[in-house]
């Protein structure tokens, strides 16, 4: 004897193409807020202080887990919080825990020799600084356009704590797209 096998109805298959389409929609959106949320932090930078490097509206990519297995280094880009603001900063690491950093003259000082490899910024800054001893866990971080922004210098907690930087800047991806390379 031969079973008939039913057909389902036009109904039931538009009912399951639906359900199929709404799972695939929400494992892409848990998807996409876990990658959002836990592993890349997604920019637009609002400011000009770090140009030429990033200019105003730039949209940058920075990842989370960069410095699971690794410190971060002088001129590394980070993105980080700060105790003054709530919205996200994004500076270039220029003092490292331990140093101290001076400003004279228009340049950059650490632990008194003159930061030679500081081609980031295209001027002299104006006024002089320090000296700022960078403790354990912190660093001293300024904007590429020295002279254009609010950074370690001029704030009343002129550190980056450690557990304050969200990641490290990777590329910009709007009107161009740059990687940026590690620090050294």
């Amino acid at each position: 004897m031969i079973e008939e096998v039913q057909k389902p109805s036009k109904k039931d298959a538009v009912k399951k193409e639906i359900l199929s389409w709404i799972k695939a929609i929400v494992f892409a959106g848990i998807v996409a807020f876990f990658i959002n949320n836990f592993v890349l932090v997604n920019a637009k930078v609002p400011s000009g202080s770090m140009e030429p490097t990033i200019e105003t509206n730039d949209r940058v990519i920075a990842f989370r887990f960069s410095y699971l297995w690794s410190e971060p280094r002088r001129f590394d880009i980070v993105v980080f919080n700060t105790p003054h603001s709530d919205v996200l900063y994004i500076k270039r690491i220029i003092g490292l825990p331990g140093e101290t950093i001076r400003i004279h003259a228009g340049f950059v000082y650490v632990d008194g020799v003159r930061l030679m490899d500081d081609t980031f910024a295209e001027e002299l800054i104006i006024g002089d600084f320090g000296p700022f001893y960078v403790g354990d866990d912190q660093f001293f971080v300024l904007g590429d356009h020295r002279n254009n922004s609010s950074d370690s210098r001029t704030w009343a907690i002129p550190f980056v704590h450690r557990e304050d930087i969200v990641g490290r800047a990777a590329f910009k991806y709007f009107r161009g797209f740059e990687v940026f390379e590690r620090g050294h």
